[in-house]
């Protein structure tokens, strides 16, 4: 999804890579920002940003299909980003259906593959990109959604590979990085 949903002019892809000999299999998130605003249409006032995220899963026999990541302190991805300023979105069962718990992707070697941990607890809730109060914990035994997000409004493009996300307990060695954060976006 991106601001061409309602006018806007950035251009979008998630593209599925295959591994090769140097490359593991990915996910390739890319396109170009815009922050040029759609003609004949005064009532979008703001444009420049693209996402994603997954499908909501499928209900069961049980009832809707969510992620339980409540026994897990982190979420770990491996990337490869081009420096930007992303943000990771993760939507729960909450009081707000449109609530979304957002943490910066503080990618530290731009161009290179790397671990990030996010600690579930430093995420922050919003609601239309807009910081909510009170700041409730997170539903980590609800969790319907994981995404990601370029909301920088800074022209021109952009490219972010994902291998995998997981939730972990573990803190590996070598190139994993863990941000200490305390909430703020």
């Amino acid at each position: 999804m991106s601001d061409a949903d309602m006018g806007g002019f950035s251009k979008v892809a998630l593209d599925q890579i295959p591994a090769t000999a140097t490359e593991p299999a990915h996910m390739r998130f890319h396109g170009s920002i815009s922050i040029d605003l759609p003609p004949n249409r005064p009532q979008i006032q703001r444009t420049g940003y693209a996402a994603w995220r997954n499908k909501d899963r499928g209900p069961t026999i049980f009832g809707k299909s969510l992620w339980d990541v409540d026994p897990y302190l982190y979420l770990a991805l491996r990337v490869k980003s081009d420096g930007r300023k992303y943000f990771v979105n993760v939507q729960t069962e909450s009081i707000e259906y449109t609530d979304i718990h957002q943490h910066r992707l503080y990618a530290q070697r731009p161009g290179e593959w790397e671990t990030l941990l996010i600690s579930w607890s430093d995420f922050v809730r919003t609601n239309y990109g807009q910081v909510v109060e009170p700041q409730n914990e997170m539903m980590t035994q609800k969790v319907r959604t994981l995404g990601i997000g370029l909301t920088d409004r800074v022209p021109g493009p952009f490219d972010l590979c994902i291998s995998s996300m997981w939730a972990t307990n573990q803190v590996e060695d070598g190139d994993t990085h863990r941000r200490r954060d305390d909430g703020d976006l």
